[in-house]
């Protein structure tokens, strides 16, 4: 049976600052929190129904009933299991022109940025830079949006200008209202891609570090209005440009 303070302690994991706090974050579903186990996170405590079970080395497991678990999630309908999990530590290396990294200049939208890492999963991306605005990729939206590619793409926070101005004759491409079309563009296995702000874009401070600005055209021609692009499907485009250019 689930103590009141622990009932608590999960509930003020839906906030920020508490996240921060205690270096926690929740997780649900059976699919994610395998995902977590398997690629070596830190889980701290799980809570399942008879619907679910697993064993985790020196990790607290306790069955609730369905009520329990209702109180404790944060989804409408909840899974049949939920995860404490340690916040990962990942280094950030100064140069990564090694490889294509994307950096997230003030993503807004926690499902927009979960969205992002689990394209990033699927393209092959290993690394995201996020700016300090970012929403927080371990907030519970964001965690569950990204279906499990939380577990495999480092995600890092930190000052964009001066992490793109440490970079070493790096492409820097920014995808921009103006510029090439991204089926034109030049193309490169490394450099960075930046991804601007849900309503304003990149930022005047990132945007004079581009080396290169690319767009997605519209083909709705004659079309009275047609919306700007979502930002994650606009990253979906522009990876799957670029990678498959090098992996036709």
């Amino acid at each position: 049976m689930l103590t009141k303070h622990a009932i608590k302690r999960i509930k003020l994991l839906q906030q920020k600052k508490f996240r921060n706090e205690l270096g926690l974050f929740v997780a649900e579903g059976p699919k994610l929190v395998e995902e977590l186990i398997a690629g070596n996170f830190q889980v701290e405590e799980i809570y399942h129904t008879n619907e679910f079970e697993t064993t985790v080395a020196n990790c607290p497991v306790t069955m609730v009933s369905q009520t329990e678990m209702e109180r404790i999630s944060g989804l409408v309908t909840p899974s049949p299991v939920l995860a404490v999990v340690k916040y990962p530590s990942y280094r950030l290396e100064i140069d990564t022109c090694k490889e294509l990294v994307l950096a997230l200049d003030t993503i807004q939208d926690p499902g927009n940025l979960g969205t992002i890492v689990r394209l990033a999963d699927w393209f092959g991306i290993d690394n995201i830079v996020c700016s300090h605005g970012c929403a927080d990729a371990f907030a519970p939206k964001a965690v569950q949006a990204t279906m499990g590619a939380i577990a495999h793409v480092k995600i890092h926070y930190t000052d964009l200008v001066t992490w793109i101005k440490q970079q070493n004759k790096c492409p820097i491409v920014g995808a921009c209202m103006e510029g090439v079309s991204v089926y034109q563009s030049e193309k490169s296995q490394t450099g960075i891609i930046v991804l601007g702000n849900e309503g304003n874009g990149i930022s005047k401070a990132v945007e004079q570090l581009l080396t290169h600005r690319i767009h997605i055209p519209t083909f709705a021609e004659g079309r009275q209005k047609v919306e700007s692009l979502n930002v994650a499907m606009a990253t979906a485009i522009i990876l799957s440009e670029f990678k498959g250019h090098f992996n036709p």
